[in-house]
């Protein structure tokens, strides 16, 4: 056992740099080379992962002769998230880079990346994009609804969460538990484990070859998501304060509304098919739901933590004076 993890020691890259593509046939080539010129002072390994490309992307990944590369090839189109995912999982760097293959983010810009977390001692150092170059209806004024939004209910300060350039240890990479369309709110995640994070200022150019796989319909999605993040970030440990508070207000309206009308009917008016009434009944069921649904979400979270050996917390370090 100890040969083994003194060979995985061993075999550990200071820097897995993950791209994760689809349909960047003429981008692999010239993202490579500028990739290898800005790394070639760092042990690195290239993880490219094809989310279920149609063109000739993988191809033209398989004709690269580049001894840090690695191909990860989906059987199909399953997401950027997922792609991320298992990029991640099947790195072996001490820090990981994002990286889009479009080659709109610069490669240049990591070795800073990497010089500030390892002097400074970040968790997550996320890229900033000056003087974005994409167009202002579709890409820049959704970006800026979304990043407003997410700052604004989270509290995390990032400034752009749209920009994939961003570096962590990767340690905090492999436990963010990206899923769905997660990969959005890395520091919103990061955040939720503990994570010291900066950002800084990183270049940005215009697409060259292919199209965007992005457009203004993904700030719905962005709204969708934001309200799970929402949840994570202040009820993920005791979701009963947020269903069983909302549950036994709405229960309480309900009671007040059928009391009323229950000293109507005594007093002798009809009440029936009065739409109060009906609110008054969907009220209380309503309520007593939230309440059964709030219970419900506290055993899954206990469920989630104990069988796993998980905890809710993160220690940073333990020091002791240990004098004997």
């Amino acid at each position: 056992m100890a040969k083994q993890e003194a060979t995985k020691t061993t075999n550990m890259k200071k820097l897995s740099v993950i791209v994760c593509v689809y349909n960047e046939e003429p981008n692999i080539r010239p993202l490579v080379e500028r990739i290898g010129e800005a790394l070639e002072n760092i042990d690195y390994e290239l993880i490219y992962v094809d989310d279920g490309s149609t063109d000739n992307t993988v191809k033209e990944l398989l004709n690269l002769e580049n001894p840090h590369l690695i191909l990860v090839e989906f059987k199909k189109n399953y997401g950027q998230s997922s792609a991320l995912a298992a990029g991640i999982k099947e790195a072996s760097g001490e820090y990981l880079v994002l990286l889009d293959g479009d080659l709109q983010n610069d490669p240049s810009d990591i070795p800073g990346m990497l010089k500030l977390a390892e002097e400074e001692g970040w968790d997550l150092v996320a890229g900033m994009r000056a003087n974005r170059k994409d167009g202002m209806f579709l890409r820049k004024i959704p970006s800026y609804i979304a990043n407003a939004m997410i700052r604004r209910t989270t509290n995390v300060r990032i400034k752009d969460y749209g920009c994939t350039l961003k570096l962590f240890k990767s340690e905090l990479a492999k436990n963010l538990g990206l899923y769905g369309e997660l990969h959005r709110f890395i520091p919103v995640l990061a955040s939720l484990e503990g994570a010291s994070i900066t950002q800084v200022e990183v270049k940005h150019h215009p697409r060259q070859f292919g199209k965007s796989k992005y457009g203004i319909g993904r700030t719905f999605k962005v709204a969708a998501d934001l309200l799970l993040m929402l949840f994570f970030k202040k009820y993920m440990q005791r979701p009963m304060h947020l269903f069983g508070t909302w549950g036994i207000m709405i229960l309480f309206a309900g009671v007040l509304i059928n009391t009323y009308l229950l000293i109507l009917k005594l007093l002798g008016n009809d009440i029936w098919g009065k739409p109060l009434l009906l609110l008054g009944v969907l009220l209380v069921v309503a309520g007593f739901q939230l309440i059964t649904i709030g219970i419900l979400a506290e055993m899954l979270m206990r469920t989630y933590y104990e069988s796993q050996d998980k905890t809710p917390y993160r220690i940073n370090r333990v020091i002791r004076n240990n004098k004997g």
